[in-house]
């Protein structure tokens, strides 16, 4: 609800700028997915699309090389005309064809000038003003007479703690840019992937030479993963059976040397598998050893496909870029394959 009035007053704000437009607001990570693991850090994460403003066009570019699930983008700003629009009656100028004098009067600023760094969308810029947006925002929603808001320092999305009497709650505002018409967005900032709740991609890798470091936008598969545990949800028997097979581990298990990242991989391609009618609640201990005898076989061969990436029994309800369904599948245990040493450890851990 929260989210949703601010999408509404943000549209409103920028409706006669050339500032981003935000879109949606999309919960992402583990507690929107339906379950919570052992080392959930209790924030809650929403990604708000952003779309071009009037005038002005998004190109996704690669920075970093090397596996697909690891990868960065520079987000460049393009200026389109804007004439026929003009010419239909709206009020906006085109940046392209009016004079800087005409724009200087009616105080007209590209998205170039106010948010980029040269030609490409900063995220420190973008965060910024995204969270002065909120700030300016946030008087004008209905939850702002029952509940307290405290901003906390972030410099690549807008942080902030929600507070009524005693109980309170984190909600981090992400933003990103669509990769076409898929689920697949680059994003101001990694989420939960640093604490092993998800398997968002995330890159380590640097970007080109001369790109400054804060127009580096991460790569994410966050949105398909919510939209697989959605799908999953319709379908299965006991709608919550995985989620508690989920719990098991991550909760029972904490601590054992396998991450809340790599459970939650395991039994998301063991639902892939798996045909859904034989997740019952009679079915519990045999689902249970169906993901532990998966992970022995990945820690055998010393190799655990990425989900979303080049999964061909990934759910094609969930679009995703025609590129990513045809590439080979990154290995999630390739330190494995590397560190020998690594892998007796895991194998003991198991």
């Amino acid at each position: 609800e929260l989210m949703e009035s601010f999408t509404r007053v943000f549209v409103h704000s920028v409706s006669d700028s050339f500032y981003p437009v935000p879109q949606e607001a999309i919960g992402v990570g583990s507690a929107f997915e339906g379950w919570s693991p052992g080392d959930w850090d209790g924030v809650y994460r929403v990604l708000v699309p952003l779309n071009p403003p009037p005038g002005h066009a998004f190109h996704l570019e690669l920075n970093s090389t090397g596996q697909v699930a690891a990868r960065t983008f520079s987000v460049r700003v393009e200026l389109v005309c804007m004439c026929k629009r003009e010419q239909l009656g709206e009020k906006l100028l085109c940046l392209l064809h009016h004079s800087q004098e005409e724009l200087q009067h009616k105080q007209e600023r590209s998205l170039h000038e106010t948010l980029c760094t040269g030609s490409y969308l900063d995220v420190e810029k973008t965060s910024r003003w995204f969270r002065d947006l909120v700030r300016c925002s946030w008087l004008h929603v209905p939850q702002s007479y029952s509940r307290h808001l405290v901003f906390q320092p972030c410099s690549r999305s807008c942080r902030f703690e929600l507070s009524r009497g005693q109980k309170s709650l984190m909600v981090e505002m992400l933003f990103g840019v669509c990769q076409g018409d898929s689920d697949i967005f680059v994003v101001s900032q990694t989420t939960e992937a640093q604490k092993g709740g998800s398997s968002i991609f995330v890159s380590s890798q640097s970007t080109k030479a001369n790109f400054p470091a804060s127009t580096a936008w991460v790569e994410t598969s966050a949105v398909a993963e919510v939209k697989f545990f959605w799908h999953i949800a319709r379908q299965v028997l006991c709608e919550s059976l995985h989620l508690k097979c989920l719990q098991v581990f991550t909760r029972i298990l904490r601590g054992t040397g396998f991450s809340s990242s790599t459970w939650k991989t395991v039994v998301m391609h063991v639902l892939t598998t798996v045909p859904l009618s034989w997740w019952s609640r009679r079915e519990f201990v045999r689902r249970l050893w169906d993901i532990m005898a998966y992970l022995r076989r990945c820690l055998k061969s010393k190799r655990l496909e990425h989900l979303v990436v080049g999964n061909k029994r990934f759910p094609e309800v969930i679009s995703l870029p025609p590129a990513m369904r045809g590439v080979k599948p990154p290995n999630l245990f390739e330190h494995l394959a590397r560190d020998p040493a690594a892998h007796r450890e895991a194998m003991k851990a198991y």
